[in-house]
């Protein structure tokens, strides 16, 4: 079975200032010595969590979505995080998975922030990503997300083998989650690979933003049994790990609860209903 290796970088970010973001993000990717295949980025990694999208956005083909591409093929790494999008007049908190040959999915997170008035400003997504990378499939999403956990729980495709085969093996969430809520943070990580039987990766971002709130980072890597792989509060770290998907396959068979999950299916907003 095949394994997929991570690089997650845990980092302060320049508030509101995408050029020193991108030059300081750049350096740190350039000076990973371990072989990686996917680097993960904190959520609005050019410029922090910024309500000022009419001044910071950029479109599809602006600087940022062109260092991505840029950085992954030099890298030969998919790259992940999000930024801030707008397209036809609206404005997203979008992730990117950009590919080293340039192509790229999307995902627009879908729960915004209303506590800090991210909803006032940014549309929300309708339609998940479930990227693919050397046999595994890898769910993407963005910080608040973490608190709902329908949005992301495994719904099992029914086979004749074995009764239901999941989605997913990997749950990746970048964010910008302060220190203050960092027990909900760490908790929900470990809920969502425990009820969904899958590794879990959450990427936040350390220091003060530009509203003087402390982020501690406590990045994490967990697997589908919730025991913590990897845990880092405070310091900025720039951590590599490889995951074994056979681990987690014969988790699944031993404890085989995925196959008596509800069934369901989460239906999505229309692409008008969302922007009204």
């Amino acid at each position: 079975m095949s394994s997929l290796t991570f690089t997650l970088i845990q980092t302060a970010l320049h508030w509101e200032n995408k050029e020193a973001n991108l030059q300081m993000l750049e350096q740190k990717i350039a000076s990973i010595q371990e072989k990686t295949q996917v680097v993960i980025l904190p959520e609005m990694f050019s410029t922090g969590f910024s309500m000022k999208p009419q001044q910071f956005a950029e479109t599809m083909d602006g600087p940022t979505v062109q260092w991505m591409k840029k950085v992954a093929a030099a890298k030969k790494i998919a790259l992940t995080g999000s930024l801030i999008i707008e397209e036809e007049g609206y404005y997203y908190n979008r992730l990117i998975w950009m590919l080293p040959n340039g192509k790229y999915g999307i995902y627009d997170k879908r729960h915004l922030f209303a506590f800090a008035g991210e909803d006032q400003f940014y549309t929300p997504g309708s339609q998940r990503l479930i990227a693919s990378a050397n046999g595994w499939k890898i769910n993407l999403m963005v910080c608040y997300d973490l608190r709902f956990p329908v949005w992301s729980r495994q719904s099992p495709l029914q086979t004749e083998e074995d009764g239901a085969s999941p989605e997913y093996d990997l749950l990746i969430y970048v964010a910008n989650w302060p220190e203050r809520r960092s027990h909900a943070w760490k908790t929900l990580l470990q809920a969502r690979a425990i009820e969904n039987q899958c590794y879990v990766i959450g990427v936040n971002r350390t220091g003060n933003d530009g509203n003087n709130i402390y982020h501690s980072g406590d990045s994490m890597v967990v697997n589908a049994l919730g025991e913590v792989l990897y845990h880092k509060a405070h310091d900025e770290d720039i951590f590599t790990i490889t995951l074994d998907k056979e681990h987690l396959i014969q988790i699944r068979e031993k404890m085989p609860f995925l196959k008596d999950a509800d069934l369901f299916q989460i239906l999505n907003f229309t692409t008008e209903n969302q922007k009204q």
